[in-house]
């Protein structure tokens, strides 16, 4: 398959590959570079994909940003083009960043992705920033008792 998850930030994480280069290696002609039992995965990491949208009713929130700051540290990686003036147009999908997070357990990884969201400013557009902040703060989440329809009971849209 020529084309990457959306997520693949995430195993590149655990799996301290660069997903990316390998596929440009192969698609110029190269061998992969490693066997399946070459990789090693270690640790956990959790992805927050930071759209440009109203955190309570989704509406799109374009815009120009006026203050820009992105979080950094130990096993932190955002991938985004953004900056501070830059113009978050209608037309398209609202994804403005990818904020992925490490850690050598799910308990470390989820703190270090409390400390990124609250280091995290993007002003000038409202953004799902403290809907992340408040998703990871619930102890159904902390817990790990959640299932594939727990966000709609979160959200209340459960019927």
């Amino acid at each position: 398959n020529t084309r990457l998850q959306v997520e693949h930030p995430v195993t590149e994480m655990i799996s301290d590959l660069d997903i990316v280069r390998e596929q440009i290696r192969v698609a110029a002609g190269s061998p992969l570079s490693l066997r399946q039992e070459d990789i090693a995965l270690a640790g956990h990491a959790i992805e927050c994909r930071i759209n440009a949208e109203d955190p309570d009713t989704f509406a799109p929130s374009p815009g120009r940003i006026t203050d820009y700051h992105a979080p950094g540290g130990l096993d932190v990686r955002v991938d985004s083009a953004l900056y501070s003036g830059c113009t978050i147009p209608p037309f398209y999908d609202s994804l403005i960043a990818k904020l992925v997070v490490k850690g050598r357990t799910r308990n470390e990884c989820l703190m270090r992705l409390r400390r990124a969201l609250e280091e995290y400013v993007i002003g000038g557009v409202k953004t799902t920033i403290p809907l992340h902040t408040r998703l990871i703060a619930d102890p159904d989440f902390l817990n790990g008792d959640y299932d594939i329809h727990w966000l709609e009971g979160f959200l209340g849209l459960r019927k």
